[in-house]
């Protein structure tokens, strides 16, 4: 299984940008990735999704709330993720978690430990 640990979060001002970073212990070739996503979790709400990215191809999918202000990418010789969000909106407060999905997984089973991104308005 493989290990993920994101990092970029911290406090910003409503209208501004920050860079999400997701790291993985290993080969996410190796370890037959499907695809790789990041999702959020507000106080007093359920996780939710934001974005994914398939490994190989790049098929980007988003959300509604955040199509046309986010953007994931990724590093696939670094096998990094990265979640760059522009035009950041109080309502955009949540702890960020990077996940991966193998193929013939029907949900993401890898998760970070999660990095706190706070909009101030």
């Amino acid at each position: 299984q493989v290990q993920l640990v994101e990092s970029g979060g911290g406090l910003v001002q409503a209208g501004g940008s920050m860079r999400l970073s997701c790291a993985a212990s290993g080969s996410l070739r190796t370890l037959n990735t499907y695809a790789m996503g990041w999702f959020r979790q507000a106080p007093g709400k359920e996780r939710e999704f934001v974005a994914t990215i398939t490994w190989i191809g790049g098929v980007t999918d988003y959300s509604d709330s955040t199509k046309g202000r986010f953007s994931i990418s990724r590093d696939n010789a670094k096998n990094m993720v990265y979640l760059q969000m522009n035009s950041l909106k109080p309502g955009d407060t949540a702890v960020y978690y990077c996940a991966q999905r193998s193929r013939g997984a029907a949900e993401f089973r890898s998760w970070g430990p999660g990095t706190q991104v706070t909009v101030s308005s």
